[in-house]
This record gives C-alpha cells, sequence and structure tokens, in this order.
C-alpha cells in the first residue's frame, strides 16, 4: 500500500509471481545448495522427488551434485514444515527445527501413533530414544528402536514408540535413501552427528519472524493463512503484524489480505510461461491455504490423486503457468532377436491433460516431455512422449 488503497493482484499476476519466486517461470542459475537455500528446502516425502523439482528450476541441473550434497549429509531428509519429510541443507535444518519444534511435537501429539502412547512421558521417551541413538553403530530403523523401546514399555505399540522420535528428537534419514539412482529403507540417525559436519559450528536457530520473510521470498505474495498452512505453525497473525513495517500490502481479487516484500520480484502478468513438468508433492501445490492462483478456472486447484511413488516418475503438469494435467514414465525391456540378441531399455512419458491443447501448447510440451525423459531415463534406447487429453 502506498498512500491509499493496496494494490489488487489479478490472478495471473499472482501466478507470474509465484512461477518467479520457485524458479519456474525461468530456470535459475544457482546451484543445488543455492536452490535449496532460496526455495527452504524442498517437499520430499517420496524421495526422488527434489531432483524432478529442481531439474525444472536449476538451468544445467546436475543430478550428482545433488546426489552427493545427500551422501555427505550437507543436505539432509527430516520432518520439517508441516511435519512432513523435507530436503534442506544441514545448516537450514539446523536453523529450522528449533522453530517448529512446538508444531512437530503438536502434530505427533494430533497423529494417530501419538494417540496410542496417551499416558506416556514424551520427556521420558525422548530421553530414552536419545540414548539408544548415542549407543548406536550407525543408522537406525523405525522397526530396531521400536523393538528397543518397547523393551521399556512393554504394553505399548512399538511402531508408535519409534514413530515418537522423529518427532520429538532431531533426527534425519540416512543415506543413500534419497540418493538418485538408489534405493535403501528408511534409517535414521541423530542431528548432532551432523555438527562436525559444519564447518561454520551450529546454525543460530531461526527466527519465527525470519522463517517468514523466507516464505515470501520463495512463495509471495502471500496471506497469513498461506504463511501458516506452508509451515504448519499457527497464530502468525501476531508475526506479520510485527513485520508490517517492512512489507508491501496487496489485495487479490476476492478482497483477501496479502503480503510481499517490497523489492520482491512480481512480473508482468503478461510474461509468457513455459510447460513444467513437477514431481507428486511439489512445494508449489503445498505452500499456500488458497490455490486459485494455480488454477486456470480458480477451483482452488484440487490435486489428482497419484499413485505413491519414488517422485521420479510420476508428476503434474503445468501450461501457461496452471495445473493442466499429470505425467508418469514407465520404463520396461523389450528383447529384440536377431543375429545377437540384446535387451533395449525403452522408456515412454505418458501426459495426461484435462483439457485440450491448442498446436503451440501440445508442441512446448512434448519437446519439454523429450527433456525430461532424457533426464529421468538417459540409459534408454528408445523414448516415446505420448501425450494425450
Amino acid at each position: 500500500m502506498r498512500g491509499g488503497r493496496p494494490e489488487v493482484l489479478s490472478q495471473r499476476a499472482l501466478n507470474r509471481a509465484a512461477l518467479e519466486r520457485q524458479l519456474l517461470l525461468r530456470r535459475g542459475q544457482v546451484s543445488s545448495t543455492g536452490a535449496l537455500e532460496h526455495l527452504v528446502g524442498m517437499q520430499a516425502q517420496a524421495p526422488l522427488a527434489p531432483y524432478v523439482g529442481l531439474w525444472s528450476r536449476v538451468a544445467d541441473f546436475d543430478v550428482q551434485e545433488l546426489s552427493d550434497l545427500v551422501a555427505k549429509r550437507a543436505a539432509v531428509r527430516a520432518p520439517l514444515m508441516r511435519a512432513t519429510v523435507h530436503l534442506v541443507t544441514a545448516t537450514d535444518f539446523h536453523a529450522l527445527r528449533q522453530s517448529l519444534e512446538p508444531m512437530l511435537r503438536k502434530s505427533f501429539a494430533a497423529s494417530p501413533y501419538g494417540k496410542r502412547l496417551a499416558g506416556v512421558g514424551l520427556a521420558d521417551l525422548a530421553e530414552a530414544s536419545a540414548a539408544f541413538f548415542a549407543l548406536a553403530d550407525g543408522a537406525i530403523s523405525r522397526k530396531e528402536l521400536g523393538d528397543k523401546l518397547q523393551a521399556r514399555w512393554p504394553d505399548q505399540d512399538p511402531a508408535s514408540l519409534a514413530y515418537a522420535a522423529s518427532y520429538l528428537l532431531p533426527l534425519v534419514q540416512a543415506p543413500p535413501r534419497g540418493i538418485w539412482g538408489a534405493s535403501s529403507p528408511v534409517r535414521w540417525v541423530s542431528a548432532g552427528d551432523l555438527m562436525a559436519d559444519l564447518s561454520d559450528g551450529p546454525a543460530v536457530p531461526e527466527r519465527v519472524s525470519q522463517l517468514a520473510l523466507r516464505y515470501l521470498a520463495a512463495f509471495g505474495p502471500a496471506s497469513v493463512r498461506d504463511l501458516q498452512t506452508w509451515s504448519g505453525l499457527t497464530r502468525l497473525r501476531e508475526v506479520v503484524d510485527e513485520l508490517k513495517p517492512e512489507l508491501r500490502e496487496f489485495r487479490d481479487e476476492a478482497g483477501r489480505a496479502l503480503f510481499d516484500l517490497p523489492e520482491a520480484p512480481r512480473p508482468d502478468p503478461g510474461t509468457p510461461a513455459p510447460p513444467r513438468f513437477l514431481p507428486e508433492y511439489d512445494n508449489l501445490f503445498f505452500g499456500y491455504a488458497d490455490r486459485s492462483r494455480l488454477s486456470r478456472d480458480g477451483d482452488g486447484t484440487v490435486l489428482t490423486p497419484l499413485p505413491p511413488g519414488d517422485g521420479g516418475r510420476a508428476g503434474t503438469l503445468l501450461v501457461d503457468g496452471f495445473y493442466r494435467g499429470t505425467w508418469a514414465v514407465a520404463l520396461g525391456n523389450k528383447r529384440d532377436k536377431g543375429e545377437d540378441e540384446q535387451d533395449e531399455r525403452r522408456a515412454t512419458l505418458r501426459i495426461g491433460t484435462f483439457l485440450g491443447l491448442n498446436r503451440k501448447d501440445a508442441a512446448s510440451v512434448s519437446e519439454e516431455g523429450e527433456r525430461l525423459l532424457a533426464f529421468i531415463a538417459p540409459q534408454a534406447s528408445h523414448r516415446t512422449v505420448v501425450l494425450t487429453p
């Protein structure tokens, strides 16, 4: 608001701002570390989703660079925003978790696992879990931890006891989980072990106000409800009110108050937006309470359910910046018989759109799809892109 009523931002204006902040309007000239820090992490319940997400966001994305960060634990996977698993830099993990800890504990208490542990002293449970990790020789699975904890609480569900640890303690998932081309069950290590890897020593805890400013840099303009939905924290109105002197206020077309960093980029609504393939559970769709900026029809953007996967084989499609379809990659072998028998690895990308695309958009989607397929299946001898309305 500059000397009068707040400026009203159209749906397309909000769409283009979101794409720009998310490095989706144009790929960013940044490293994987820089992108993770700017985005305040990548949603990563599906372990390979960050790779596809960053491929769509980072120019000349190097899959090995991100794999190395995970392998060296310079980037870690852990429950953070919304109590869901995110991939963040090790420094950001230590900075973020303290601010998010009350939400993590509350989320656990409200979960089915937490409700099964009614009457168990969570402080005692956290202390016992920490002791097991301190003595562990390597990473621990939830089953292993549950079995150990049940020896002390024999009447309690071991899965619930173990599940509590990832909420009550600063734990991270151990590689090779989350490394491209690798596969492993979930195993946990204490984040305290990471401190030796941080050359600058312990990170300064993130204040909620700082977290709010980082959110706006990556997702703004946004409302208080949007910030709460993204973070999982509640009662943030006072935080935003305190920040108002540092922020610029807008309104959306429904009259809702939106806030943003004054100098943050807000592109012209007419800026062209190339097609983008996003993984399942992408950041973009979980950063807002009101997702109408992502739907051409303004319907709130109800995501089409996808079969559970590893994040590297299926996801959603943006066309002209809006959610327009889904995609999935199928890999298969076909044996061709000839003088010498050999397996030919085939990869097929199937793209389904909700509405038919015009010829220009269809061509752009197919071209980007070919690039995606080459990224996901570089060893395939035959690649096919199938686009259906």
